[in-house]
């Protein structure tokens, strides 16, 4: 996701992917989970295979993974555990700041692949939840925490050094600027140059008959790189995206600050985060404790830019930070996938942000981003191994999983923009709705689950008619 604030936000200023059947029915372990490799498997992994598969073999890389985030460094990450060479290529350079709320929900813990204690800022067991800063409640889970609290710079560079201990190269500092095919089965050639190293070092024209079917990815101001297969993890706006040809059909802006506070103030939201339910349809605010930093943000439709702006200020005020300067000051766009746009063009996968994977009424994408990654990363790895049916499995993986959650998303979100009054009732009153809440956030049970209890369907389908 774009780092600064969108040109285009109207009102601004300047294995198998299916679930096992021993698995319990409410704990969405799906997509071949594994648990997470623990920190000394990292140690341990780093310095065997960092130099090892460093060097692509035959003249390409098998696998180049384009953005460095959560997709891209758990795709990177799954492809070189599975063998192949693989390159990792991020514009910035890292550590950097990402937007981000920041907070883990319990599916993103339990696929992240890195030890979360040593990244955890703060656990949350606390909601306070309320309407556009009236009706407040404060619920409590006491020492069953539902979110972790993270820095994304700190959290994706450990992802990423994850990756490398895992035999990946990383190239920071380099900006994709194209992306093209050849296919050698159909005699198509390119004007490139000679294939060294994963690049192509100059500008004569070669016979691609010589090597096999690959994917060239162009780099601003140097030689191009090279692969049998491409994995898009370069966010919303990426250039893989719209290469593969990602549709979207929700767009929302994020404006988000995060504010170094005083150690009362710090006390005061330990153990507890906000909600509040925004006066924007469809819109909410949050505010994530990490110690003696407060995340603030506010999200909505794109839409709506100008209204979620003036939201935004009202909140940061009622929290009593006008007057504190804060760390960064930054907003983002969010866009969701619409119902079957592709994932893969070709030998082009994409994942996460890229392929608009991520809640659409949470809008939480960490969680989708290292799934599908993890998926594109194993899938390229096959098709690089001489299986090119896991080109045609990653789709169907990705729809298995992750296609039910969207769904859910969608129809909570309809609810949420008709009747906000409703889930602030769940939450704020209804017996048992915080514990579900709280369990579905945990990763315990899952929205699309819910959904499929008898009868539960029906009241959603009839609340938005």
């Amino acid at each position: 996701m774009p780092p600064s604030p969108p040109d285009d936000l109207p009102g601004a200023p300047g294995a198998s992917g299916a679930p096992s059947a021993s698995d319990p029915p409410d704990r969405p372990v799906a997509d071949g989970a594994r648990p997470p490799a623990s920190r000394d498997d990292h140690d341990r992994t780093a310095t065997a295979t960092a130099t090892d598969r460093s060097e692509p073999v035959g003249g390409m890389f098998d696998v180049v993974v384009v953005g460095a985030g959560p997709a891209g460094a758990s795709a990177a990450r799954a492809a070189a555990r599975a063998g192949a060479t693989v390159c990792l290529l991020e514009r910035a350079e890292l550590p950097r700041y990402k937007t981000c709320g920041g907070g883990l929900v319990g599916l993103s813990v339990d696929h992240a692949g890195v030890d979360p204690s040593r990244l955890t800022r703060a656990s949350v067991d606390q909601l306070t939840i309320a309407i556009d800063g009236r009706l407040t409640r404060t619920r409590r889970r006491p020492g069953r925490p539902m979110l972790s609290m993270v820095m994304r710079a700190e959290f994706d560079q450990a992802l990423v050094e994850s990756a490398r201990a895992a035999g990946a190269v990383i190239r920071t500092g380099t900006h994709v600027t194209g992306i093209r095919e050849h296919d050698a089965g159909a005699g198509r050639d390119i004007a490139a140059g000679r294939v060294a190293d994963g690049h192509i070092t100059d500008s004569h024209a070669i016979d691609d008959h010589a090597i096999d079917d690959h994917v060239v990815v162009a780099v601003r101001g140097g030689p191009d790189v090279v692969a049998r297969v491409v994995v898009g993890a370069d966010g919303t706006s990426g250039r893989v995206g719209a290469y593969v040809g990602v549709r979207l059909d929700q767009v929302d802006v994020g404006l988000e600050g995060e504010f170094p506070v005083d150690a009362a103030m710090a006390r005061r939201w330990a153990g507890r985060m906000l909600i509040d339910l925004g006066p924007v349809p469809g819109s909410y605010a949050w505010l994530f404790p990490k110690g003696e930093i407060l995340t603030v943000g506010v999200i909505g439709s794109r839409d709506d830019g100008g209204a979620l702006r003036s939201y935004y200020a009202d909140m940061v005020r009622r929290l009593g930070l006008d007057g504190v300067t804060p760390l960064h000051d930054s907003g983002h766009l969010t866009r969701v996938r619409a119902a079957g746009s592709p994932l893969r063009r070709g030998r082009v996968l994409v994942a996460g942000d890229a392929a608009g994977l991520l809640d659409p009424w949470t809008r939480e994408g960490i969680s989708f981003a290292l799934r599908s990654g993890r998926l594109a990363g194993e899938a390229a790895a096959r098709v690089a191994a001489g299986e090119p049916r896991a080109l045609d499995d990653y789709p169907r993986q990705v729809e298995a999983v992750l296609g039910p959650e969207m769904d859910a998303g969608r129809e909570v979100q309809a609810v949420f923009v008709r009747h906000p009054g409703l889930l602030y009732t769940f939450l704020a009153a209804v017996p048992g709705g915080f514990g579900l809440f709280g369990r579905i956030v945990a990763g315990q049970t899952t929205v699309a689950n819910q959904l499929r209890r008898p009868g539960v369907r029906t009241l959603t389908a009839a609340i938005t008619r």
